[in-house]
């Protein structure tokens, strides 16, 4: 988790980046960033910092060939830590840098900001942080002033709404030879071929391999397992899934600590699926080059963010839904044959 009440925004420098696959250029400042007053400092920061106090996946800058040295970003950021008579040099590189990766038709153009912050707080520690944030949405927005005893209206077009951070990322002065500790932000693109650069292509980043990130993964490809996996090789319907969703949830949400044959007895049960399922998850593994543990503590915040993703309701047509909280038992399925349709019969003691 990211904290910013202490945090105070040393220097900023602004450049705009165009599209090159659209033929636009780049601009860059001669200059940081001179702020009027303490006012404007005060907006830039809830502008930048407030978006990151939900962050809780935590990343490090990477290279594909292994060689840290070879991260743009990383090289970069390096150099401002090092030495902050070359941050503004630094910023036009990494503006540079986002220019030539950022070539696709769609990314839009927008103003680049490289920030330098004091005392931003993460995981407990008070740290220097780089922020490079992109806006890349504009809006409208209406004045209304008083005027000769009455009010006038009037609007500012092109203008950014602070409450709306569109690409942003805070790199902390610390783990240097890991990457830096990184926290990211992409509220733009997303589910989009555009929405790759930002992070991958841009930062180049990889996950930490914290609790958070091993509970995550281990509840995606538990569900990932379950949803599509399974009917290989087993005779399930959907309320037994369900039912195996709702008990490994249940598991993640009761215990402190995972533990793989600990949860492949209580939640799977099947001797021949446990086998499946841990041949399943080191596929994964060897697939994307993520180690999930045998043992791990679990993370709540994860837990929560995967439970909305977990489904625990039956659709039936356009007409029914049925949520399935517990015992999958109570539910029968049946098929009538003078209606030639398909249904539930479902057991209860009291109706709510």
């Amino acid at each position: 988790m990211v904290t910013s009440f202490e945090a105070s925004l040393n220097t900023i420098s602004v450049h705009h980046v165009g599209n090159q696959a659209l033929s636009e250029m780049y601009a860059l400042s001669g200059h940081p960033l001179v702020l009027k007053d303490e006012l404007i400092a005060s907006l830039l920061k809830q502008y930048f910092l407030s978006p990151f106090s939900k962050a809780v996946e935590v990343y490090h800058l990477m290279h594909s060939s292994g060689d840290l040295a070879l991260n743009e970003i990383h090289h970069f950021a390096s150099q401002m830590f090092e030495d902050k008579e070359r941050f503004h040099e630094a910023s036009e590189q990494i503006a540079k840098h986002l220019y030539k990766v950022a070539n696709h038709p769609n990314i839009k153009s927008g103003e680049l900001y490289v920030a330098y912050f004091k005392d931003v707080q993460i995981e407990g520690n008070l740290l220097d942080a780089i922020g490079i944030f992109k806006s890349e949405n504009k809006e409208t927005y209406l004045k209304v002033y008083p005027e000769k005893g009455g009010f006038a209206i009037d609007y500012e077009e092109n203008a950014i709404n602070i409450n709306k951070l569109d690409k942003g990322c805070l790199i902390f002065n610390i783990e240097k030879e890991n990457g830096y500790k990184v926290v990211v932000i992409d509220n733009s693109n997303r589910g989009q071929d555009t929405a790759v650069y930002w992070k991958d292509d841009f930062l180049q980043l990889k996950i930490r391999n914290d609790s958070y990130n091993q509970t995550s993964n281990a509840l995606g490809i538990y569900k990932n397992f379950v949803t599509n996996k399974i009917d290989e090789e087993f005779d399930m319907n959907k309320t037994d899934k369900i039912d195996l969703l709702n008990r490994s949830m249940k598991y993640f949400k009761e215990k402190e600590t995972f533990d793989m044959d600990e949860f492949a007895d209580e939640v799977i049960g099947n001797p021949k699926a446990i086998e499946s399922f841990k041949t399943f998850k080191s596929q994964y593994e060897d697939e994307f080059d993520t180690r999930i543990g045998d043992t791990f503590e679990i993370s709540d915040n994860a837990v929560k963010k995967q439970a909305r993703v977990y489904k625990s309701v039956l659709k039936l047509d356009k007409n029914f839904h049925i949520y399935i909280h517990g015992d999958n038992k109570l539910i029968e399925k049946g098929f009538d044959d003078e209606k030639a349709m398909n249904y539930y019969k479902v057991f209860f003691k009291e109706e709510q």
